[in-house]
């Protein structure tokens, strides 16, 4: 992943993300609508895959996502919400509370905490690394180490080995 544009928050045409990274970063965009707006989650899947993930100059970062994976994030997150909500807040400093965070940074590290408990299919790293490269897309290094911190203890509490790496690839 790469920096983002600032005017789209979408990183740049000509450093686009992998169609994983992809993804991942449209999951957090709609998930950000999604909590912001009240908007139905399948009316911004329909919203992403038919219109955004088709390709006009604005969304070039979307040409060729994992529509699966981005599928099964953005449904998956709101059905497990009160799971990794626990899970993030439980990484979290003491006294500091999810709703607290930027609404971008809450899509993110929820999209992550998804992933770390539902997708065993992903390596822990893959999925800490990519997100902590979403987290510097949007905010400054500070931000991303917070995103990094808190990821990391969600995978020491979820997975067995947070430093396996998996045979399989993202």
């Amino acid at each position: 992943m790469t920096a983002a544009n600032p005017d789209t928050g979408s990183p740049k045409a000509s450093e686009r993300p992998s169609p994983r990274g992809s993804a991942r970063l449209a999951a957090v965009q709609a998930l950000y609508q999604i909590g912001l707006a009240a908007e139905p989650t399948e009316t911004v899947l329909r919203e992403f895959v038919e219109h955004r993930f088709r390709g006009g100059d604005d969304d070039a970062a979307y040409s060729k996502p994992d529509v699966d994976l981005f599928c099964d994030i953005v449904r998956g997150v709101p059905v497990r919400r009160v799971e990794l909500e626990s899970l993030v807040g439980n990484a979290l400093v003491k006294g500091w509370r999810l709703e607290r965070l930027d609404r971008v940074m809450q899509a993110l590290l929820l999209s992550g905490a998804y992933e770390l408990v539902a997708r065993p299919d992903v390596p822990t790293a893959v999925i800490i690394n990519e997100y902590v490269d979403l987290a510097h897309a949007f905010f400054d290094d500070e931000q991303k180490g917070f995103a990094h911190a808190v990821l990391d203890r969600i995978a020491r509490e979820t997975r067995p080995d947070p430093t396996r790496q998996d045979a399989s690839s993202d």
